[in-house]
């Protein structure tokens, strides 16, 4: 990833198209959150554009008529960037960009360039890489070439501003050197759920901004960082955590889902989200203040679904009580979604009911056992502390008592170990 000096705020124009069959409040939400996507990238939003259409035009998304009304608003308005709330085509890109004169980026782009902002490690910066080259591809044109070369800012980070440069042969020599690495990476991650196998593990998942973050942070003591931003998160981060008992736990925080996620994106960040896939235990963190909290449950559960995740033990867990005044929306969220758990990770309110819930959970997915076995069984008796929790441990003349808990699956290979049915 290349480096990119500090800007100024670029100001920005969201374009989206109202169908038919969605309501115009839908829209405007949106949009509204589009808009904090530009925000979180840099940009100030001057416009929101809704054009009712029963389709997209192939050739400027929202037909030539409106394309050049809404150039002459730009040009007078001076507006660096137009933003279109779905994914154009390089035939869209390129007549727009002509009719403009200004940047033209998509939700995908736009999404893109946050995380190249948002990205951090190592690992995440090759995911983002990968990620912005695959969309880039079939993109590359020479309206794009001259764009970055004059503006600079939103949609032009990283790879932007050397690789569009380039011809298709280079990129696609460097998407296949980032997949190797990332095959690098998915393998090194196997290796450390390997050695996490004896641990209860939990993920947190949910909409962006919805505060897994800060609610991470409240049940394992940390300070990993949290901002009223969307993707604030882009690493996986692993924690241990302390439920008050002898048990073995690890939390870990995850990167948050949104509606229209670019494909590319899911799939360069897959060995980030393994963290999900993995676990034993998924806290689904919902902002039950935001008007469409149930919309992006859906979606949460939707993707969750397509990593293979839907069998997974789940706690729903509805934050930012302490910004809701209307207690009729509480009462409906108990009796709509039973099981769940209503919090505020930032005031700290039933935390401790969400401990014990999980507590609970633990205590169903672990049995306790007893066995009996020679003292001389040295190699028998590692093993078992090993995979299982000891709970006591006597020691007569020539035999060992050992107490354990331990889940049902190391369980059945304690007892194999034992030739025991």
């Amino acid at each position: 990833m290349i480096d990119i000096p500090k800007r100024t705020k670029e100001r920005a124009m969201l374009v989206a198209i109202n169908y038919r069959e969605v309501s115009r409040e839908v829209i405007e939400e949106h949009l509204s959150e589009l808009e904090e996507l530009a925000d979180t990238a840099g940009a100030d939003t001057i416009f929101k554009i809704v054009q009712s259409r029963n389709r997209f035009d192939s050739a400027y998304y929202i037909g030539k008529g409106k394309a050049e009304e809404l150039a002459q608003l730009v040009e007078f308005n001076d507006i660096d960037i137009v933003i279109f709330d779905d994914d154009l085509t390089p035939v869209q890109v390129r007549n727009l960009e002509k009719l403009f004169n200004r940047k033209i980026l998509d939700r995908s782009g736009l999404i893109l360039d946050i995380f190249a902002l948002r990205a951090k490690t190592k690992e995440a910066k090759t995911q983002v890489e990968l990620a912005q080259l695959q969309y880039m591809l079939p993109r590359l044109t020479r309206a794009w070439t001259h764009l970055s070369k004059q503006y600079g800012g939103i949609g032009t980070k990283g790879p932007g501003e050397t690789q569009i440069e380039t011809d298709r042969r280079i990129i696609r020599t460097r998407i296949s050197h980032l997949k190797e690495k990332l095959i690098k990476i998915e393998s090194q991650r196997v290796t450390q759920s390997r050695g996490r196998k004896d641990y209860i593990r939990i993920s947190l998942a949910g909409y962006t901004n919805a505060g897994k973050s800060t609610l991470f942070n409240l049940l394992t003591q940390s300070d990993v960082f949290a901002e009223d931003k969307l993707f604030a998160t882009l690493d996986s981060t692993t924690r241990s955590m302390d439920l008050n008992r002898n048990q073995k736990i690890l939390i870990s925080d995850t990167v948050g889902f949104i509606r229209k996620l670019p494909p590319h994106l899911v799939a360069s960040f897959k060995s980030t989200l393994n963290e999900v896939r993995d676990a034993d235990v998924i806290l689904h963190v919902i902002d039950m203040s935001h008007p469409f909290y149930e919309d992006h449950l859906g979606i949460v559960e939707e993707t969750l679904e397509e990593f293979g995740s839907k069998s997974k033990i789940s706690i729903k867990v509805f934050n930012k009580v302490d910004a809701i005044t209307d207690k009729n929306k509480i009462d409906y969220i108990r009796n709509t979604y039973p099981g769940s758990i209503i919090i505020s990770a930032q005031k700290g309110i039933n935390i401790s009911k969400l401990k014990t819930r999980l507590l609970d959970i633990i205590e169903k997915a672990y049995v306790e056992d007893e066995v009996k076995l020679p003292i001389i069984e040295n190699k028998l008796i590692a093993n078992i502390h090993s995979v299982a929790e000891v709970v006591s441990i006597k020691y007569n003349h020539d035999s060992v008592v050992i107490k354990y808990r331990t889940s049902k699956e190391n369980s059945e290979k304690i007892r194999k170990m034992l030739n025991k049915p």
